[in-house]
């Protein structure tokens, strides 16, 4: 999913899962791996550090890429009801 950005070189963004009280830690693992295709073990290794840090990175993507996933994810957890959010930094 890494791609380049046009004419500005490698611009590349973290996306952030912050932790909250009310999403399921089992969405959240569901949505690292229909959205950000992490395997299993990857995805549980992201949702306990996202639980016991309070934030952690679910991959690195150009701008367009992240918003898309952030945007998507975004979506299905207000779907579910879930206060679920995502953050996108400058790596």
């Amino acid at each position: 999913d890494l791609v380049r950005s046009r004419g500005l070189g490698d611009v590349y963004k973290r996306q952030i899962f912050n932790n909250d009280n009310q999403t399921p830690m089992d969405f959240v693992v569901q949505v690292l791996q229909m959205v950000f295709r992490h395997d299993e073990a990857s995805a549980q290794h992201i949702m306990h550090k996202v639980h016991e840090d309070g934030k952690a990175v679910a991959g690195t993507y150009s701008f367009e890429i992240a918003e898309q996933k952030t945007n998507e994810t975004t979506a299905l957890a207000r779907a579910n009801k879930f206060p679920l959010t995502i953050t996108i930094e400058q790596q």
